[in-house]
């Protein structure tokens, strides 16, 4: 078993989200911001999650304020604006933070797990997207600069 499935974040409401759930699906987790100039991505994450949800693939939004502070609302407004703006229906968990020493559990398997442009490990700007299979093994990460419906075809490949 995958040690990401022994996390559980936080999710809006404050309340334990298990990982464990989502064993044998195809995930992508990603870094989101409300006041980004690549916010407008949520519209493709949402297309992938109804194309894609009913084959058991999810995608799980991890909202985070550190770079620019382009998340600076609230748990509560941040999924107002996803639901009202975008029409976002797959999870949008608590807000967290992904680099640093105090980084979220998840964030820590993710990045040690597969490293990003220039081998680095932290996350480097928002949008940034973590493609997972269905053991729960990080197999493609993907810069903030992709798009998510360029991801498509990896999903499908996992499907």
């Amino acid at each position: 078993m995958s040690p990401i499935y022994e996390l559980s974040p936080k999710d809006a409401n404050g309340e334990p989200y298990p990982l464990s759930g989502l064993q044998g699906d195809v995930v992508l987790i990603v870094n989101v911001a409300s006041k980004c100039g690549y916010t407008p991505q949520y519209t493709e994450l949402e297309q992938l999650y109804q194309k894609y949800s009913a084959r058991g693939f999810q995608v799980l939004g991890f909202p985070c304020n550190q770079f620019g502070h382009q998340e600076p609302g609230s748990d509560a407004q941040i999924q107002q604006f996803c639901s009202r703006t975008y029409g976002v229906s797959f999870p949008v968990l608590g807000k967290c933070i992904v680099n640093g020493p105090r980084r979220d559990p998840v964030f820590a398997f993710l990045e040690e797990a597969r490293t990003g442009s220039l081998g680095l490990h932290g996350v480097q700007w928002n949008f940034e997207k973590f493609l997972l299979n269905r053991n729960g093994e990080v197999v493609q990460r993907y810069s903030t600069f992709v798009n998510p419906s360029d991801i498509a075809q990896d999903i499908e490949k996992l499907l």
